[in-house]
């Protein structure tokens, strides 16, 4: 069962770790994200092959008319839809399969703090989020790899008590009319 103290790995590294293809491909990745490290990179890649595997495993038992896999695919598309992994319209078992690594990295906190204006640079908007200047709603999240629910997204603004707050602050982006 393992010690409580210590929590189980939620990753699994590649097993081959000297291809240069596959090196090149996570380093590009993880400057467009701004991720920290490969260990982050390999964490999203195990979130998306965990419902992709559930999502092939209800689909085999759907088959066979089983009562529970219904329930649990209605429970799996009610939680990717929340995070904003698929919409309402096209929630079903393909789209979970057709997921990519793209969707489940844009949906971090780090990446949205970027894409709403908020920092001029992934590796910055990182940096504001864990020296607590990001919050959503009245909760300062100080996580980069946060998973931001749809309903989340538009709650996502500067903490109120951070300098950051203030517009004139020098490390502020610049809206985008004023740049030249």
């Amino acid at each position: 069962m393992g010690d409580p103290k210590f929590n189980r790995k939620t990753y699994e590294k590649p097993r081959r770790p000297w291809e240069k293809d596959r090196i090149d491909d996570e380093n590009k990745i993880l400057s467009r994200y701004g991720l920290k490290n490969k260990r982050e990179f390999w964490k999203a890649q195990s979130i998306l092959r965990n419902y992709r595997a559930q999502a092939r495993r209800l689909q085999a038992l759907i088959r066979y008319n089983d009562p529970q896999a219904q329930k649990e695919l209605k429970q799996l598309l009610d939680k990717l839809i929340s995070y904003g992994f698929l919409d309402q319209s096209n929630a079903s078992i393909d789209a979970i399969l057709t997921l990519t690594l793209d969707n489940i990295l844009d949906r971090r906190l780090e990446s949205l703090v970027f894409k709403l204006g908020l920092a001029n640079t992934p590796k910055q908007a990182r940096q504001f989020i864990t020296h607590g200047h990001i919050s959503i709603g009245d909760r300062i999240i100080s996580i980069p790899g946060y998973m931001v629910k749809k309903n989340e997204e538009n709650l996502i603004k500067y903490n109120e008590f951070s300098p950051l707050s203030n517009e004139l602050h020098p490390m502020r982006p610049k809206p985008k009319e004023e740049v030249q």
